[in-house]
C-alpha cells in the first residue's frame, strides 16, 4: 500500500515542518495490515499521532489502492517549563524544539489556559514602552513573577496585577528608565500598596528560553 498525498492543515500552509515524509511512510509500512479495503483506518490514525509533533490526523483511503495522509501539526506557542511545549490551542505537549520561545511556568498543567491569557494582557500592556513578556511564572499561591526580554523581573504577587503592571509602565519614562542603566535592572517589586521598589544588579540576568516597606501581597 502506497501514500499518495501528504499534506498538512495549518492556517494557510500546506507544507509540514516538522513531520517528515520518511516518518508517514514508515508509520503506513509498520502499521498497515491488510488490503486496501480491511485496513483498520482508526488504529492508523492513532499510530500517527504518536509522532511528538503531531496534533491530528486524518486518514482517507484512496482508489484503487492508496491511502491519502493529511496531518496537522502543533504550532508551538511557548515552553512548558523545562521539558514540554504549549502549542497555540493551550494544549501541552511533547517534542524536540530548539527554537527561542516564552517560557511558562505553572504549579499544575490546568493553569496553562490563564496563563496562556496573562501572557497576551501582559504583553499588551508592556506595548507602549516596547517590551515583552520572556518568562511567566504562576507559583501554587498564585502569585505571578514575570521576566522581561532584557532580563527584568517584575514581582507582581497575587492581586491587582494588572494594575501594577500599568504602574510599572506609566512610571517607565519618567523614573526607571532614568536610572543608571550602565547597572542593569534585577528585579522590580510592585507589590507595595503605592509604590515599588527597584532592585539593581551587577550583571544582567540570563533570560531563560526553554522553557522597602509595607504590606505586599
Amino acid at each position: 500500500m502506497t501514500v499518495e498525498g501528504i499534506s498538512a492543515i495549518h492556517g494557510e500552509h500546506t507544507k509540514l515542518l516538522h513531520v517528515t515524509r520518511h516518518e508517514v511512510e514508515s508509520i503506513v509500512q509498520s502499521e498497515v495490515e491488510g488490503n486496501f479495503l480491511t485496513v483498520d483506518l482508526d488504529t492508523l490514525r492513532e499510530a500517527f499521532r504518536e509522532l511528538p509533533w503531531v496534533r491530528a490526523a486524518k486518514i482517507q483511503r484512496s482508489w484503487p489502492s492508496g491511502l491519502k495522509v493529511k496531518l496537522e501539526e502543533h504550532t508551538a506557542m511557548a515552553y512548558w517549563g523545562d521539558e514540554a511545549l504549549v502549542n497555540v490551542h493551550g494544549e501541552i505537549f511533547r517534542a524536540p524544539m530548539d527554537e527561542i520561545l516564552p517560557v511558562f511556568r505553572g504549579a499544575t498543567d490546568e493553569s496553562v489556559a490563564v496563563i496562556i491569557e496573562h501572557y497576551v494582557i501582559f504583553n499588551k500592556i508592556l506595548q507602549p514602552i516596547h517590551q515583552r513578556v520572556a518568562e511567566i511564572t504562576l507559583s501554587p499561591r498564585h502569585a505571578w513573577l514575570v521576566r522581561l526580554e532584557n532580563g527584568t523581573l517584575l514581582k507582581l504577587g497575587r492581586e491587582h496585577i494588572e494594575t501594577r503592571l500599568k504602574r510599572y509602565v506609566s512610571v517607565y519614562r519618567q523614573s526607571i528608565v532614568n536610572l543608571n542603566q550602565s547597572i542593569p535592572l534585577g528585579y522590580v517589586d510592585l507589590r507595595y500598596p503605592n509604590g515599588f521598589a527597584v532592585h539593581m544588579s551587577e550583571a544582567m540576568p540570563q533570560v531563560p528560553r526553554k522553557t522597602g516597606s509595607g504590606r505586599k501581597s
